[in-house]
């Protein structure tokens, strides 16, 4: 079908990038909500004006840098109107695909004429705050939104596995890593090949970031720089270096609005303006990463992007343009070769997460704003979007660009495929003795270099074991850092500490 009333297509972007830089700015910038509504004044600016008076939806994307007790009610306030369908969302990376999709949807069904998606966060506002001894709600000019004391942060991981728990395998920078291992063990790669493609690939995504005047870390880096260890490049969870990891120590905010294909042409935007929004696929991994079957594979990405792609009627080689999620290197590295892209690919149109900036949950909200602007200077280009949360957990993807067409009437979730794709997954055993063999493995860094501990996957039969290797065994370290051998699969001895945790010691 054609009915260009049941078309979607995105018709204003808007970016904000609040810099210590930026002339005029006070000490502590603008609030989180305050940089959501400018991204909506700046989208509905390139939409040609007068459309937010005309949102029948608004999603907001989860903020956490700023406690408020209605993110979504204060929006509202800000671009004075609020939506007869306001909605916040969870955390998540995968939120704003999500968010853009389902919008698209809305538009199909005629439930609403005009929808948008928003993120914001002031990670960076709100620590340089705190470090100056200042509260944004008094010394903000202007004031931010006066905190909730009531507020619960949102990333809290009691769903995890006590196990987990008690190694502090607890936040993404320490669980991407097991990934990262196992996976370059299944390709056949030493460490340092690993390391190195990794390098090579986020130095490609940081001259992309050079480019984007809404990019944080606006200048290029190296292969080399970002595969060496500095004091501006510190290890922090083996083997990732600083310049490897998302940075959301940012002031950034984003805005999509998306209306019919009728509506824009009535308002008089041109079709070389509006973006289409085609078909997207959503799956997930079982919530506590312990409860995998393999750490050298995402079952569930897998899932999303063949069944984006199936949808859509596209092969890789159809897309002029893919943004690929890049917390970590080993989810685009994943992705990539899902897709089967060449290895000098560069998976990205916004810059990646660690150059271009990631506010937390709303990285893809700018990037479907890069993506708009690519597919704009393309007329009848397609785009990939692939957005990831949590811990590989979330998989969400969509085509823009394209065929302008009405969606089809189908689900979004490809999860009976993905569960299809997983294997048995071992029991996890906090008590053992004996020998136990690696399955995948990080190394914990401190602030100066210096490894803390290593927190090793185990296998010993059909069970998985979670070990600590103590800082002071060296050997084994030493073992789980050499950048010549992989150590998966390394056979090693297993005893019980004092403070009821598993050691292990390879030999």
């Amino acid at each position: 079908m054609t009915d260009p009333a049941r078309i979607p297509v995105i018709v204003g972007i808007g970016e904000v990038a609040d810099r210590p830089d930026t002339p005029g700015r006070g000490p502590i910038g603008p609030e989180p909500a305050a940089l959501m509504a400018e991204a909506l004044a700046r989208a509905d600016a390139d939409a040609g004006g007068g459309w937010l008076p005309r949102l029948g939806s608004l999603d907001v994307v989860n903020a956490v840098s700023w406690p408020y007790a209605d993110l979504p009610a204060r929006v509202a306030d800000l671009i004075g109107h609020r939506p007869a369908r306001l909605a916040y969302g969870p955390v998540g990376g995968e939120t704003p695909v999500r968010f853009l999709h389902e919008a698209a949807r809305r538009i199909a069904r005629g439930e609403v004429g005009v929808a948008a998606l928003c993120s914001g966060e002031a990670e960076y506002g709100a620590g340089a705050a705190r470090r100056a001894g200042l509260s944004p709600e008094r010394d903000a000019i202007p004031p931010w939104t006066a905190p909730d004391p009531a507020w619960t942060n949102p990333r809290v991981r009691d769903y995890l596995h006590p196990q987990a728990l008690r190694h502090g395998l607890s936040q993404p920078v320490f669980v991407y890593p097991l990934y990262e291992t196992a996976l370059q063990a299944a390709w056949g790669q030493t460490p340092r090949q690993g390391r190195d493609e990794s390098a090579a690939l986020w130095s490609a995504m940081s001259r992309v970031a050079a480019q984007n005047p809404h990019g944080w870390l606006r200048r290029s880096f190296t292969a080399e720089e970002i595969a060496t260890p500095s004091p501006g490049n510190r290890p922090i969870a083996w083997p990732y270096l600083k310049l490897m990891v998302a940075n959301p120590v940012v002031n950034q905010g984003a805005a999509l609005i998306v209306t019919s294909l009728a509506l824009a042409r009535a308002a008089g935007l041109p079709d070389r303006r509006t973006v289409p929004i085609g078909p997207g696929a959503a799956a997930a991994e079982p919530r506590d990463w312990l409860a995998r079957d393999r750490f050298d594979h995402a079952p569930a990405q897998d899932a999303v992007l063949g069944g984006t792609l199936r949808r859509a009627g596209l092969a890789p080689a159809d897309l002029a343009a893919i943004e690929l999620y890049s917390c970590f290197p080993c989810v685009p590295k994943m992705a990539r070769r899902r897709l089967g892209l060449p290895g000098d690919a560069v998976p990205t149109v916004a810059g990646g997460l660690t150059f271009f900036g990631a506010p937390l949950n709303g990285y893809m909200a700018h990037a479907a704003c890069a993506m708009v602007r690519t597919l704009r200077a393309a007329p009848g280009a397609a785009g990939l979007l692939y957005g990831q949360g949590e811990f590989v957990t979330k998989h969400h993807a969509l085509v823009l660009g394209g065929p302008a067409r009405v969606p089809a009437d189908e689900a979004m979730s490809v999860q009976d495929e993905a569960d299809h794709r997983r294997g048995p997954v071992p029991p996890v055993v906090a008590d053992a003795s004996g020998r136990a063999a690696l399955e995948t493995h990080t190394v914990l860094f401190d602030r100066e270099g210096a490894p803390q501990k290593g927190v090793v996957v185990l296998r010993r039969g059909l069970a998985r074991l979670l070990a600590r290797v103590p800082a002071a065994d060296r050997a084994t370290l030493g073992l789980l850092t050499d950048l010549d051998r992989s150590p998966v699969g390394l056979d090693g001895t297993l005893r019980m500490a004092a403070d009821g945790l598993l050691e292990w010691e390879a030999a």
